[in-house]
C-alpha cells in the first residue's frame, strides 16, 4: 500500500481506522490527533516526515520534549501515540521498518487517585440540592451528584445518557462505555429518588421548548449546544462550584475524583474487585487493583492517627 504523501494524512488515515477498528473513544483519538500533530510540527522543523524519520530522530523529539519540562506522562502518552501510528504504518506497508519498536519510554509515575471521604461526598451532594439559579437547575445538579455517585460512570457516560435509559423508574441503567462496550449499572433509592425528580422537570421543560418550535431531545441532560447535552467542561465547573459550596477543597474535587470515591467506598464496605471491575467498565482487572492501595494508604492513615501505639510517647501527656 502506498504511503500517504503528508503528515496531516498520515495522522487522520490512522484515526480514521483506529475508530473504525478498534473503537476508539473520541476523547483517545482527539488526545493521539493533538500528540501526532505535536510530533509532525517537529519533524517538519527537521525537514523530514514520517515516512523519513528513523529511531534517532524519534529519541531526539523526546529529548527536546524533556527539556520543555513537559510531565513524565505527557512524554509518555506521547511515545505511546509514534508507537501506535508506526505499527500502523508498518503493518499497512507504508514502512518497510518500524523505527519506534525497540525505544523504552519514560514510564508512568504510579500515583494513587485522589479520593474523597464519605463526609466529603456528603457535602457535596447537599450542596448540589442548594446550588443553581432556579429549582430546576438543583434538582438537575442533585441528580447529576446521586447518579455519578450511586454508579461511579465516566462524565462522558453520564452527560451523554439517553432519555429512554432512564424511564419507568429503573433499577439499573444500561451505560455506553469505552470502545461502545455496554454495560449495567445498579441505582441506589437516592439517585432513582433524584432521577424520577428530574425527569419531571426536563419533560415540563422540553414540552415548552417543542411549543416553542423546537425539537424534543433524546439526552437525559439536554443543552441547546452543538453536542445536543450537558458537555464535560460545563459539569467539570459545576463540581467545582459544588465544592466551594459544600466546604471542599477544590483542587482534590472533579468529576473523575467522584468516580473513585465510588470505587473506594464499594471496596471499604466489603465489594469485591471483580464486582467494581464490571462496575467501572474496565477492561482489565489490574486497572481497578489501584483502589485497593488507596484502601491500604486511607488504613495505614487512620492507624497512625488513632491507634494509641502509633503515637510518640512524649505526646501521651
Amino acid at each position: 500500500m502506498v504511503a500517504p504523501a503528508t503528515s496531516d494524512l498520515w495522522i487522520s488515515t490512522f484515526l480514521q481506522a483506529q475508530a473504525a477498528e478498534l473503537g476508539a473513544a473520541n476523547n483517545t483519538l482527539l488526545a493521539y490527533g493533538r500528540d501526532l500533530k505535536d510530533f509532525a510540527a517537529w519533524l517538519e522543523r527537521q525537514k523530514i516526515g514520517f515516512a523519513e524519520a528513523e529511531r534517532d530522530r524519534i529519541e531526539d523529539y523526546l529529548i527536546d520534549c524533556d527539556a520543555q519540562g513537559l510531565a513524565q506522562s505527557t512524554r509518555a502518552r506521547r511515545l505511546s501515540a509514534i508507537k501506535q501510528i508506526y505499527r500502523f504504518a508498518f503493518e499497512e506497508g507504508w514502512r518497510d521498518t518500524n523505527p519506534a519498536i525497540q525505544i523504552k519510554g519514560p514510564g508512568r509515575q504510579k500515583r494513587l487517585p485522589k479520593t474523597l471521604d464519605v463526609p466529603e461526598v456528603d457535602r457535596l451532594l447537599q450542596a448540589a440540592r442548594q446550588t443553581g439559579r432556579t429549582k430546576g437547575d438543583r434538582v438537575r445538579n442533585t441528580c447529576l451528584m446521586e447518579v455519578l455517585y450511586a454508579t461511579g460512570m465516566r462524565v462522558t457516560e453520564l452527560v451523554s445518557l439517553p432519555v429512554s435509559s432512564a424511564r419507568g423508574d429503573p433499577r439499573m441503567l444500561l451505560v455506553l462505555g469505552k470502545g461502545g462496550k455496554e454495560r449495567m449499572v445498579p441505582l441506589s433509592p437516592p439517585a432513582r429518588e433524584a432521577l424520577a425528580a428530574w425527569l419531571i422537570v426536563r419533560d415540563e421543560a422540553e414540552d415548552q421548548v417543542v411549543a416553542d418550535g423546537g425539537r424534543r431531545s433524546r439526552f437525559l441532560f439536554p443543552s441547546r449546544g452543538k453536542s445536543g447535552h450537558l458537555t464535560r467542561h460545563m459539569f467539570f465547573l459545576l463540581v467545582k462550584e459544588l465544592a466551594v459550596q459544600g466546604g471542599v477543597s477544590p483542587e482534590k474535587v472533579t468529576p473523575h475524583t467522584l468516580r473513585h470515591a465510588f470505587a473506594t467506598h464499594l471496596l471499604a464496605n466489603g465489594a469485591d474487585l471483580r464486582s467494581i471491575q464490571t462496575l467501572l467498565g474496565h477492561a482489565d482487572v489490574a486497572t481497578t487493583e489501584i483502589y485497593t492501595h488507596v484502601l491500604d494508604e486511607r488504613l495505614a492513615e487512620l492507624v497512625l492517627e488513632h491507634h494509641p501505639l502509633a503515637k510518640d510517647p512524649e505526646d501521651k501527656g
